[in-house]
């Protein structure tokens, strides 16, 4: 047996090679990363530095040798035996293991039109200097869908002063992940920094002059990007016979349908209290599932209830988001200075809350929300709205009682 081997050297499988050493594992880890760098983060990809996009390391190389993890970069699998406990990977070599842990990630969603091959997508470092080295000889840039990622690379661009039009079939940018409210503000910004939008509008084809619309029209653009999302990379975990879905699905300690085989970040399903599963695609969702997957490898019974989190910036604008907002909640929204904060309560508990600010104005409040909401508390809705009623008062007067 060759120990614990990781498939996935992004932000959870690195995270969890040395989680496991701080859960007292001692036998051998193999890190099998498809990238030819050292592991690093993807949020800073969409805010380049200076003009160049950041490569900001989860470790320097010295640390995988001190912790004794056996990195092979630019290595990815071809085939996994469940049966057999083996992995084969890209360049023939065969790796058995006493526990498997698939941290495959997401792959770009990938446009289905005429031409799509033009558009650059935006997911791995390699790509993101290929769209930023192309930008300054840019007249006009066309971003294919309005979701985080694509707004995110429009606020950049439009801060160099480049032409920045937004692209999306959906009647409105961000609907997907961003509380209405503050979608509508981001919106809003967007189209006074002079991002033109192109909304409720498909795309049927992109040719040299730029996307060609469903409605006949065209969208001038000498560089397009496409950014309509991410799929789960189920193909390996599909193909070995593990049970997939929206990811590849897992129990709630993240341990697939092949018990020696566990599942987590952007590629896992995982049960749900209330029945189904359920996948986040967030930075720290990748960290705290590391955490969970790499002590139950070692031996615990962790059950993964992390309370999902996530952040954008925009401008000098920042969101952030924890919990899960649904129209049905009652919304309780709470003024801060330039700022706001909404709150959503499911028959008057606190399940979520969401704020924006400028800079990192909103991150404590949000902090001691998502402290609330795993506490379980009930504070009403008059005293979430005052904007004189402290949360860390709240909060201890909480744990008091």
């Amino acid at each position: 047996m060759d120990g614990i081997v990781i498939i996935g050297a992004g932000e959870c499988g690195t995270r969890a090679a040395f989680a496991l050493r701080e859960a007292g594992y001692s036998g051998a880890v193999t890190l099998v990363g498809a990238e030819p760098h050292l592991p690093y983060e993807r949020p800073p990809l969409s805010k380049p530095m200076n003009g160049a996009v950041e490569m900001k390391l989860i470790c320097a190389k010295e640390a995988l040798e001190a912790a004794a993890i056996n990195y092979l970069q630019g290595s990815s699998a071809s085939k996994l035996d469940a049966d057999a406990g083996t992995v084969t990977l890209s360049d023939g070599r065969v790796l058995s293991y006493e526990k498997l842990l698939l941290a495959t990630g997401a792959r770009p969603r990938r446009l289905a039109c005429p031409g799509a091959e033009r558009a650059l997508e935006f997911r791995t470092h390699a790509q993101a200097e290929a769209i930023f080295a192309r930008v300054g000889a840019a007249q006009a840039v066309a971003i294919i869908g309005g979701g985080l990622i694509g707004m995110e690379v429009a606020s950049v661009l439009r801060e160099k002063d480049v032409d920045v039009s937004v692209i999306e079939a959906a009647q409105k940018p961000l609907g997907r992940a961003v509380p209405q409210r503050f979608a509508d503000r981001l919106h809003a910004r967007h189209v006074a920094e002079g991002v033109h939008f192109h909304l409720d509008r498909g795309v049927v084809a992109i040719d040299n002059d730029g996307v060609i619309l469903a409605d006949g029209s065209t969208v001038p653009a000498d560089l397009v990007v496409s950014a309509i999302g991410v799929l789960p990379e189920i193909d390996l975990a599909e193909a070995a016979g593990l049970a997939t879905g929206d990811g590849i699905l897992t129990d709630t300690f993240l341990r697939t349908s092949a018990p020696e085989i566990f599942a987590a970040g952007d590629c896992a399903a995982v049960a749900q209290p209330g029945g189904g599963h359920a996948r986040f695609e967030s930075w720290r969702n990748a960290r705290t599932q590391a955490g969970t997957a790499a002590r139950n490898m070692a031996g615990a019974a962790e059950v993964f209830n992390a309370i999902p989190w996530f952040w954008s910036d925009q401008y000098d604008l920042g969101l952030q988001v924890v919990g899960l907002p649904q129209p049905w909640h009652q919304s309780v929204v709470r003024s801060i200075g330039d700022g706001e904060l909404e709150f959503y309560l499911d028959d008057g508990r606190l399940v979520a809350a969401a704020g924006l600010g400028i800079g990192n104005s909103v991150a404590k409040d949000i902090k001691l929300s998502e402290m609330l909401i795993a506490a379980g508390v009930r504070p009403g809705s008059e005293a979430l709205a005052d904007p004189d009623m402290n949360l860390k008062a709240l909060l201890k007067s909480t744990r008091a009682a």
